[in-house]
Parts: structure tokens; C-alpha cells; sequence
């Protein structure tokens, strides 16, 4: 991984404003809020995933055997799989976490490339996303760090990987392909790979 052009990138998806920070308005209105807030009925009430999941240091450990050579920015940090980089930004107040890689500049999008990426983002692209932040298209996976494990955090890098390498061809992010030909295998082995990489060690 080019050091320079690592810096570079990461500052930019920073600077872009994806890192998970409290916003000032947030910030306000959470100070105003009274102490104590009503519980909402449990059929009003928002799903979240339950469990300690995964912190900020946890995360960095993960990544750290998936790359020993990444580049970390504060909360932010990049590091390569299958040498394509890949961002990883988080917020342990916030208690999210993000994964993406860059894919190309968003003035190639005509009409006809932009549909059919947000149809795959209905189908295809199945845990990761395909996205535009800073002029630039960008595969996503965005997930609450409650909840997240070893396993869950592999595949989404997976897709996100996936879901770039395949940006104007199938765009999919690996989790499901139908039909012969290759792709299952190859992708089954990088999860796989990832996978090792991030168990937990007994």
C-alpha cells in the first residue's frame, strides 16, 4: 500500500465528514433533554441489536491481523484486502462503526449506471451498500458496534470488498450468487480468509 496515497485518502474520507461524530446539534439537544425519558410501548419501541459487541480497540485489533501495516487517522483508519483499500471509521460514544472502499469518481455515473446501482442496493448488494460522499462512489457497511462479533464484522468486510470489485459488472456484494462460473468459490474463500484472520483466539 502506497504510504502517501493512504494518508490521502483517509484524510479525505474524514475530512468528508463520514467519521461517526456527535454532530453540535445533536450535541445541544441531548443536553436539553430531561434525565429521565419516557419508555416507549414495546411495540413502538426500536429493534437494536443486543450484547457488549465490539469497541473502538476491539475493532482496531481486528483489523491490525488483517493488516499489520494499516494507517490509523484519530478514529479512522485504512488498511488493504485484496490490494484494494479499505476505510474503517468508529465512534465508541456514538457506538457505531462504518467500513467502506473507495471505487471511482462519481462523474462517471450516467442515468443508466446510477439506476442500476441503486437497484443493486436492493438486491444484490445485500449488507453492503453502494454510495456517493465527496464525489466519490464508495462501497458501505454500516452496522451498531452493540451486536457486532468477529463473524458479522468479516462479512461485511467482505462485501465491501466484493461490492467494489464488482461495481460496473454484477455488483454484488458476495453474500449471494446465483448461476455457475466461479464467483461463489472465490468469495466463500475470501470471507473464509477474513474470517480466520478475525476469531477470536482460545
Amino acid at each position: 500500500m502506497n504510504a502517501q496515497y493512504g494518508n490521502r485518502i483517509l484524510a479525505l474520507a474524514l475530512a468528508a465528514g463520514l467519521a461517526l461524530a456527535v454532530s453540535p446539534i445533536a450535541q445541544g439537544q441531548a443536553a436539553t433533554e430531561p434525565e429521565t425519558a419516557p419508555t416507549p410501548d414495546a411495540e413502538t419501541a426500536p429493534v437494536t441489536p443486543s450484547g457488549p459487541g465490539l469497541d473502538g480497540e476491539a475493532l482496531l485489533a481486528l483489523v491490525t491481523r488483517i493488516d499489520p501495516e494499516h494507517v490509523r487517522q484519530g478514529n479512522g483508519v485504512q488498511f488493504t484486502v485484496r490490494e484494494r483499500p479499505v476505510l474503517m471509521v468508529f465512534d465508541d460514544n456514538a457506538r457505531r462503526m462504518r467500513l467502506y472502499a473507495p471505487i471511482a469518481q462519481a462523474g462517471i455515473l450516467d442515468e443508466s449506471l446510477m439506476k442500476r446501482m441503486l437497484q443493486a442496493n436492493f438486491d444484490s448488494a445485500l449488507d453492503a451498500r453502494y454510495a456517493i460522499a465527496n464525489e466519490i462512489v464508495w462501497s458501505v457497511f454500516l452496522h451498531p458496534m452493540a451486536g457486532l462479533d468477529e463473524q458479522l464484522f468479516a462479512s461485511g468486510l467482505a462485501q465491501v470488498v466484493i461490492a467494489a470489485e464488482t461495481f460496473g459488472t454484477t455488483f454484488t456484494s458476495g453474500a449471494l450468487v446465483f448461476g455457475g462460473g466461479d464467483s461463489n468459490d472465490e468469495n466463500r474463500k475470501l470471507f473464509e480468509h477474513l474470517d480466520k484472520l478475525t476469531k477470536p483466539e482460545i
